[in-house]
């Protein structure tokens, strides 16, 4: 088994992710995109977030079904219509998934003071193996790009060793007083 596909099926939440999960304001409603087995989902709640939980299959996701605080979506987000329409939160994670139309809908569906938590693989991967379609991987910079309204907290780009990423965390500003910077 490769690495990455090794890193996809951890139950271990990503580094990245549980390093900015604290900026996330106490009982934030969190997006959890492309939830995968919920490792972050399961982060979140163990932190007494309501979480949302979305995918195209909650299978992965039977042992958390019946938490308190979880709202699980099945939803094609690539087929089908956006299936949080006119919803925001106070934190959305996303990783290992890129599905670039998306982009400007998770900055407009951030309340003020939301926190985007954002981790997927870039150009260069493909000597990692999958994935390696240009499709869904990241161009140099595209995370920064995508996400300039917002104010970056972290970024970091490159090859790992093991894949090669993008990640950034960034807030919605509510005013120009200067965030507290996670320990």
């Amino acid at each position: 088994m490769s690495h990455v596909v090794q890193s996809l099926l951890t139950p271990h939440p990503d580094t990245w992710v549980s390093r900015f999960a604290p900026l996330v304001y106490t009982g934030g409603a969190v997006l959890d995109l492309a939830c995968g087995n919920g490792r972050h989902t399961k982060l979140f709640l163990e932190s007494e977030h309501p979480v949302i939980a979305v995918d195209r299959s909650l299978t992965a996701m039977d042992s958390l079904k019946k938490r308190k605080g979880l709202e699980l979506i099945e939803a094609d987000i690539e087929a089908g219509p956006w299936p949080l329409t006119g919803r925001t939160f106070d934190a959305i994670v996303v990783v290992n998934y890129l599905h670039r139309p998306l982009l400007p809908t998770l900055s407009q569906s951030l309340n003020p003071g939301g926190v985007l938590i954002y981790r997927t693989f870039a150009v260069g991967n493909e000597k990692y193996g999958k994935p390696s379609n240009p499709d869904f991987l990241l161009k140099p910079n595209e995370l920064l790009e995508a996400f300039s309204g917002l104010e970056v907290i972290a970024f970091e780009s490159g090859d790992t060793g093991t894949a090669v990423i993008q990640r950034i965390c960034a807030v919605k500003r509510v005013s120009e007083e200067p965030l507290p910077l996670p320990v």
